[in-house]
């Protein structure tokens, strides 16, 4: 184990930052868009009353309201960040709900609006697996040869008796063939996945670093979990707080970069945590800001000569 300068200086993961960055050849800004979708698994196409844990206002932005137009939330987002960057550019993010859920005429208009904007240099669409219709795909397919493009698809686990418990209304089996079928399309790929669902063991969390390093995952995203105010989860803790392990900072950092570790090194790592408002959350946070909480992990894996990918298994386990 070494502290010296040198290994300060090492790249220890893949990051999103440095990544986008080559990607585009300028430095961009993601401005959330709520724009107006809701969710199959609300609706009762899929189901009713959303995933267990979910409360989208815990990542919504003040300026980001789906009675704005898509154009004047950029326009705003623009204008909070050009601030201190002014020569930012921007990605329009279609972050609240299930943004591919709606007829294609529509959803081609919101997306076409977006990259209309002066300075919006790409889309990222936020959406579920089981929200992805060919007719759609074939049209993201020439939008990805025109403009940077992310298709970032939540799937919180890769368990299904944990995606059950949660509601979410989709399978794992579903989740791969969502992204295979995107990745063929030659489309970068994002997934989201929480650590810390009740019912899932430490080795339980690490294994799922296996299984995505199977997928064609261009990014990723990790969040621990939060307990927010009002869901059916929080409720589920109040009952039964025996069900959940809720990891201290320390305890979530080595669990990261554990994770880190036995995750494929050419996957993109966007983050590590969420940050939603305190006024929200029935558990309290940890007090950290997100690049607070990023300069912990470096530190450590530091201390550890921790690398990306330095224990991935040759025989990757299936869920």
């Amino acid at each position: 184990m070494s502290n010296n300068s040198q290994d300060t200086a090492v790249q220890r993961y893949n990051d999103f930052g440095s990544w986008l960055t080559a990607q585009l050849g300028v430095k961009a800004q993601k401005i959330s868009l709520n724009a107006g979708f809701t969710c199959p698994n609300r609706d009762g196409r899929v189901g009713t009353g959303g995933c267990t844990y979910c409360n989208n206002q815990t990542f919504n932005p003040d300026y980001c309201a789906p009675t704005k137009s898509i154009t004047q939330q950029l326009e705003e987002g623009k204008r909070f960040f050009s601030r201190k960057y002014p020569e930012m550019r921007y990605l329009a993010y279609f972050q609240a709900y299930t943004n591919t859920y709606g007829a294609l005429e529509s959803l081609k208009e919101k997306y076409e609006e977006a990259l209309s904007v002066p300075d919006v240099v790409g889309v990222i669409i936020g959406t579920r697996p089981d929200c992805m219709p060919d007719a759609l795909l074939e049209y993201l397919e020439e939008l990805n040869r025109r403009t940077f493009l992310i298709v970032e698809y939540g799937i919180e686990s890769v368990y299904d008796t944990t995606l059950s418990r949660i509601n979410r209304g989709h399978t794992h089996a579903q989740t791969v063939d969502a992204i295979m079928r995107t990745a063929a399309c030659g489309i970068r790929v994002g997934a989201h996945l929480i650590l810390g669902l009740p019912g899932e063991s430490r080795e339980a969390l690490l294994a799922e670093a296996g299984v995505l390093s199977q997928l064609p995952l261009t990014t990723l995203k990790l969040h621990q979990l939060q307990l927010i105010k009002g869901t059916r989860m929080a409720e589920e803790y109040a009952q039964n707080p025996a069900d959940f392990h809720l990891f201290t900072p320390d305890e979530y950092i080595d669990l990261v970069i554990d994770f880190i570790e036995r995750l494929r090194s050419d996957i993109v790592l966007e983050r590590f945590v969420s940050q939603s408002p305190s006024s929200l959350l029935a558990v309290p946070g940890w007090g950290l800001k997100n690049h607070e909480f990023v300069a912990k992990v470096k530190q450590r894996m530091n201390e550890r000569d921790a690398l990306q990918g330095r224990l991935i298994l040759s025989a990757f386990p299936t869920p």
